[in-house]
Formats: structure tokens, sequence, C-alpha cells
């Protein structure tokens, strides 16, 4: 089997071409306060594995699913060690008023199971597809689907929306 060497663009164009992406997912899924944190955490992992990438289609949506992986990793550094059966949820700030202007909707978001969140904002902050969605999640792309439709559905209820 022969071997296709990749022409990966310089690591610089893609930063260039994607940062404002990975900026506002990350601030989408891990809040204002952890948002950089986790942005920069992901273009550290991205440097490291830019390298070894085997193709260079669809690198946004890569990079993106970096994103997510990372801020999955700060919402588990969050949780307790030992469950709190009485415990009420903890919802992670949204993103800023300035970023976001409708707050309500934001703060309505943030109380999604988290499953249900990472799956909204990749979709509709991230524009990725439901196969990207699956991928960032690991799960399947129907999967991906019931976890969007479920939150909309939540989504549509807490704010008082109905379908005409």
């Amino acid at each position: 089997m022969v071997s296709e060497h990749v022409t990966l663009p310089p690591f610089q164009a893609l930063i260039d071409e994607h940062w404002r992406d990975v900026a506002r997912l990350a601030r989408a899924l891990a809040g204002p306060v952890d948002g950089d944190d986790v942005a920069q955490r992901a273009w550290e992992k991205a440097f490291a594995a830019y390298p070894g990438l085997t193709s260079a289609r669809n690198l946004r949506s890569w990079l993106l699913t970096i994103t997510a992986r990372c801020a999955t990793d700060v919402h588990r550094a969050r949780r307790p060690q030992t469950p709190l059966d009485d415990a009420p949820p903890v919802a992670v700030d949204g993103p800023d008023a300035a970023d976001w202007p409708d707050a309500h909707l934001w703060q309505a978001v943030n109380e999604l199971p988290e499953r249900q969140r990472f799956a909204v904002t990749l979709k509709y902050v991230g524009d990725l597809d439901h196969h990207g969605v699956a991928a960032a999640l690991d799960t399947t792309p129907a999967a991906s689907r019931r976890l969007v439709s479920d939150a909309l559905a939540t989504l549509r209820t807490r704010l008082g929306v109905h379908d005409e």
C-alpha cells in the first residue's frame, strides 16, 4: 500500500482562519470564566496533534471537536468526587451579554442536561452537522439528532415557544 503525503496548511493559517470559531464555542460550552482557558487548551492539543494528521479535510470540525472535549474536561473537573443526592443542579455561567444578547435563552441552555447542552451548542454555535456533533460527543449521528431534538423541545417548553 502506498501512503500519500498529506499537505496541511501552516498551523498559523489554521489559527487565523478558525480562532473565532474555537473561542466562541469554548465560551459557549465552558462559560466566560473558563472559555479562554478551554480555547487555549484546545489550540495546544491541536498543535501537538497537527503533524500526525492523515487528512486535511474538515479541519474546522476537527478543531471544534477538540474544543468540545476540552470543555467536557473542564466540566468533569468541576464535579464533586462524591455524588450529592440532595444538591441542586449547578448551571455554568453562560456567555457574556455583549457576545450573546439573549441572556434568558442562554440561561435556559445552561440548565439543559450536559450532553443536550453540548449537542445544541455544537450544532448551533459551532455550526457542526450531526456527524460533527456525534464525533465531538463520541456518539452516533442518530443520537446527536436525538440530543439536539430533545434540547430544542425542552427549550421551547421552558421559553414558552409554541409551534403554530
